[in-house]
């Protein structure tokens, strides 16, 4: 039976009602704002912890040795779970990485096993890792060269949320609309999120965006202030952040939070930590949201 989202104007929270929240089509709860954990090796566990010191109640990761610590991420996770933070106070992601985006001396799953097989052992990793019973999202870190195999792992991560122990899936660095469509359309539980690098190349996903938010499917961006140096020094940006007291980032964040789109900060600094988090404390002025809009061509 083919599990289709709701309809767009029933998928998201009022902003009045929870400004740092956003409830997916498949009525999944997710901060606006999550915490990224890629490339910090063995300094993992203690960013995961200050992370949620701060107060960030996303987190995104991977089982994917080669750029995510997921261990250290599950012992982040655990100092504050053992202080009282209640594991459904959380919203924990986590993704499944075709073997050509792994390090080959260092594999979560069997490379000679069927795609299915490896999604459910990386799975099985993921749970252990990050010290779990359930993930709240699961996505894949890539579509396949060929979308007969990019459909083989998605059926498997499809059974993973029939069996409950995935509430919601989604797929990252898919770039090409045509291949996102004809994902969307074959899959029986269709996509919650799609998560991408946010940047001029791609034309800031326009055209993904648009059907994104016309099928019900938030948009989670990465590389959001990496990847955007020229639009952050930009005059227009600079002079909303001065009337505001606020910094160039985050009336960046603001302004794509209003647009609905997630977004992902993996800072190392507490300071940001806090200013990230800060950006639900005021709210753009729709001539404001035009000229940062503006911005990106």
């Amino acid at each position: 039976m083919t599990q289709a989202p709701a309809a767009p104007d029933q998928v998201l929270i009022a902003e009045r009602e929870d400004p740092g929240r956003i409830v997916s089509s498949f009525g999944v709860a997710m901060p606006r704002i999550l915490y990224g954990t890629a490339w910090k090796k063995e300094r993992t566990a203690a960013l995961v912890e200050m992370a949620l010191r701060a107060g960030f109640r996303g987190i995104d990761t991977a089982c994917q040795p080669k750029h995510y610590h997921e261990p250290g991420v599950g012992e982040g996770l655990a100092a504050l779970l053992k202080e009282g933070l209640a594991r459904s106070d959380l919203y924990l992601q986590t993704k499944f990485t075709p073997l050509q985006g792994q390090d080959p001396d260092n594999l979560p799953y069997d490379p000679k096993a069927s795609l299915g097989v490896q999604v459910r052992q990386s799975l099985e990793a993921s749970l252990r890792n990050l010290r779990t019973d359930y993930l709240d999202g699961l996505v894949l870190h890539s579509p396949y060269a060929k979308g007969k195999d990019t459909l083989e792992v998605w059926r498997a991560m499809e059974d993973l949320q029939a069996q409950g122990v995935v509430r919601q899936l989604g797929i990252s660095n898919c770039y090409e609309p045509g291949r996102l469509k004809r994902l969307f359309h074959q899959a029986r539980i269709k996509p919650a999120v799609v998560q991408n690098r946010f940047h001029a190349k791609t034309r800031y996903d326009r055209e993904i965006r648009a059907f994104c938010k016309g099928n019900g499917v938030l948009y989670q961006s990465f590389w959001t202030l990496t990847a955007n140096p020229e639009v952050l020094a930009q005059p227009a940006l600079v002079e909303i952040a001065d009337r505001y007291g606020r910094t160039a980032p985050q009336v960046f964040f603001r302004f794509l939070t209003q647009q609905d789109m997630v977004c992902l900060t993996g800072t190392s600094s507490p300071v940001h930590m806090e200013q990230d988090l800060a950006i639900f404390d005021f709210r753009l002025s729709p001539a404001e949201c035009k000229a940062i809009e503006a911005l990106l061509g």
